[in-house]
């Protein structure tokens, strides 16, 4: 699968969940969000081999 985030990317093999692949590509899963296909993941959602998946970092502010 593919991971990108701003202008990085990552190739990553097999079957895991968006949480895993957040922690193997070194982020932080609570500081990003995924998008597939315009749809927004759950850290449960299993990604396949095939999966493109675009992390978006989460801004929060006061």
């Amino acid at each position: 699968m593919r991971i990108i985030h701003r202008d990085k990317e990552w190739e990553l093999e097999g079957r895991m969940t968006v949480r895993q692949a957040i922690e193997k590509v070194g982020l932080i899963p609570e500081t990003v969000l995924a998008v597939r296909d315009g749809k927004l993941l759950t850290e449960d959602t299993v990604l396949e081999p095939d999966d493109e998946v675009k992390l978006i970092s989460v801004v929060s502010g006061g």
